[in-house]
């Protein structure tokens, strides 16, 4: 039962860990989106995209709140999913210059994100986080 007990308990630590780093990622984004809204405005056009203004108001909210909502483990499986997308389209729109290696790396960091965001998705985030508060409190 030890083995168990220790193994659960590796799971849980793992599955938080994993969820607070990933959220920690988009969280320092937007921050940093915040604080440079020019530049982010700038960047956006640059890529060629429509409504710089818009996609710097959907960054915010998708990077701080979905950070936010991803920490703390609420309707964590369709919050996973969002930042998923997210991070594909941003993959997709900034980082597509195959031919130069560092887009390259960038492009394959997403990509990596994204599978980590897949992993919560699938298998929920574990019960450090209000989902799985909210699922004991209703039995």
């Amino acid at each position: 039962m030890h083995n168990l007990d220790t193994a659960l308990d590796l799971d849980t630590a793992l599955a938080a860990s994993g969820r607070f780093l990933i959220a920690a990622l988009f969280l320092l984004s937007g921050v940093a989106t915040i604080a440079a809204p020019a530049m982010i405005e700038d960047y956006i056009a640059s890529a060629g995209l429509p409504a710089p203004l818009l996609g710097y108001l959907i960054a915010i909210i998708v990077e701080v709140g979905g950070g936010l909502l991803l920490l703390v483990g609420f309707q964590t499986r369709i919050v996973a999913l969002i930042l998923a997308g997210f991070a594909l389209a941003a993959a997709l729109a900034f980082h597509n210059k195959f031919s130069d290696p560092n887009e390259m790396i960038h492009f394959l960091k997403d990509i990596a994100i994204i599978g980590g965001l897949l992993q919560v998705a699938a298998f929920g985030p574990g019960s450090v986080s209000l989902d799985a508060r909210r699922l004991s409190l209703a039995r």
